[in-house]
């Protein structure tokens, strides 16, 4: 019989603690996505990767990177839920992904890519009232514990950076029709 190991993560306690404090969901009138793409500003400056040409769907660079190159995918429009998507705009999101991971792949010649979605406040999602999926890099042996041992986050790179080599290896055509 083996043991369990255990790595305590004392700094979530106090995001869960605020995440449980917070409440409600929150409104597109106070969603940061929501303010990004409504700003008016250049897409250098907001780190706005990519727009689909249909409007549906956007890709931006998460501001908070787990690792460089981490960014997000996500409707347009506000809505909360996976299953509310329309039919197009789910296939638009996926497409968006697919290109992302193949400009991934590309920026970073990574080992692996991780997707991931956390679907509601409880599952560790930060801003719950605006889907999204995110997409980073993943390399073979790169075990960072600076987030558990010292709640910091070592980042190679600038987020102008990453958003420079993303958009630069970005697909330039959209690969096919999606009504």
């Amino acid at each position: 019989m083996s043991t369990l190991d255990r790595l305590w993560a004392g700094w979530r306690s106090a995001y869960v603690g605020e995440a449980a404090a917070a409440g409600g969901e929150v409104g597109e009138a106070s969603c940061v996505f929501c303010a990004i793409l409504s700003s008016g500003l250049p897409d250098e400056e907001t780190h706005v990767l990519w727009r689909d040409p249909r409007g549906r769907v956007v890709v931006l660079l998460n501001a908070f990177p787990y690792t460089s190159g981490h960014f997000m995918a996500m409707p347009t429009r506000h809505v909360a839920e996976l299953e509310d998507l329309a039919g197009a705009e789910s296939a638009a999101l996926w497409e968006a992904v697919s290109l992302g991971v193949r400009a991934l792949k590309a920026a970073y010649d990574p080992d692996g890519v991780n997707l991931g979605a956390n679907l509601g406040r409880a599952a560790g999602a930060g801003v719950p009232g605006h889907f999204h999926l995110h997409v980073l890099p993943r390399w073979v042996g790169d075990t960072n514990f600076m987030t558990t041992l010292a709640d910091a986050r070592v980042l190679p790179e600038a987020l102008s950076d990453s958003a420079s080599k993303l958009r630069a290896a970005w697909p330039n055509v959209y690969p096919r029709r999606l009504t």
